[in-house]
């Protein structure tokens, strides 16, 4: 299924990528998603990061607070998904995602 088929989905995409910088991101995050959305997507960007360093589940629910069901659903699509992490994860500075952050970080 196309998720991106409709106009709303395109604008999206379109807005996303118009962004020049981190406080033009983090204004337009702040006002299309709730916090929690924001803390979820986080989490999950958080635990693909972790999977792509070889840490087994149980390490990556210490760490992030992610459950059993969130930590399988990000593994599926780091593996078999449309290679959105695989794309951005190398791309990513991993000064901000220490265990130690990610441990302080975690609100869920």
């Amino acid at each position: 299924m196309d998720m991106f088929h409709t106009k709303g989905a395109a604008l999206l995409v379109e807005a996303i990528l118009s962004l020049k910088n981190e406080e033009e991101c983090r204004a337009f995050l702040e006002d299309v998603m709730t916090g929690k959305e924001i803390q979820d997507c986080g989490q999950r960007l958080l635990v693909a990061q972790l999977l792509s360093r070889q840490m087994v589940y149980s390490q990556i629910a210490e760490v992030t607070g992610a459950s059993s069901a969130t930590i399988s659903r990000v593994n599926r699509c780091y593996i078999y998904g449309a290679g959105g992490y695989r794309t951005v994860l190398p791309r990513l500075s991993t000064s901000a995602s220490n265990e130690g952050q990610v441990k302080e970080d975690s609100t869920t």
